[in-house]
């Protein structure tokens, strides 16, 4: 879900962009606000699409070292993996909530034509970062278990990088979906 609402979101925020910059274009006037419902767009898709990454183990990995090791350490490789995407939406959500509480405390509006109240958007910016936090903490948690339990088949399941093998399988099956 998360992935269609960024999804529709980009697509209407591009079509958006590209009727203001041909009627400024062509009849030199602005819409107004396009750039304000940009920054918006990006602060709120950007937690839903690092949830995308998360669900899907799409995160970078090199795994050039990672192949080599044996199942104990690959397994808390996997878990140091989980732990610092969990620490990120920690300290992505500490600092959203921190933003949003000087927001409200100041009361600031933006500096656009719209003069738009920013409690609004950043309230939105801070339920996107609360759909990033729960997934990453309850991996974390679950991850943790796995890694406490022995649990390495299990661990690298879940939370290890896919194989080569089953990345090629991926993709000739998205190939033939298509």
């Amino acid at each position: 879900m998360a992935a269609n609402v960024f999804g529709v979101t980009m697509l209407a925020l591009a079509a958006l962009v590209t009727v203001e910059t041909l009627v400024r274009k062509f009849f030199s006037i602005s819409l107004g606000g396009v750039d304000e419902l940009a920054g918006y767009s990006i602060a709120v898709g950007a937690p839903l699409a690092f949830v995308v990454t998360l669900m899907q183990r799409a995160h970078i990995r090199i795994n050039i070292v990672y192949i080599f090791m044996g199942p104990r350490l690959k397994a808390w490789m996997d878990y140091l993996s989980i732990l610092s995407l969990g620490l990120l939406a920690v300290f992505l959500f500490g600092f959203t909530v921190k933003t949003v509480l000087e927001t409200q405390a100041y009361k600031s509006i933006a500096q656009t034509p719209w003069a738009t109240p920013l409690i609004y958007p950043q309230l939105v910016w801070l339920v996107a970062m609360v759909i990033f936090l729960l997934p990453a903490l309850g991996l974390q948690v679950r991850a943790f278990k796995l890694l406490v339990g022995g649990r390495t088949q299990e661990m690298s399941a879940q939370f290890g990088p896919d194989t080569p093998e089953e990345e090629l399988k991926a993709e000739l099956e998205d190939l033939q979906r298509r």
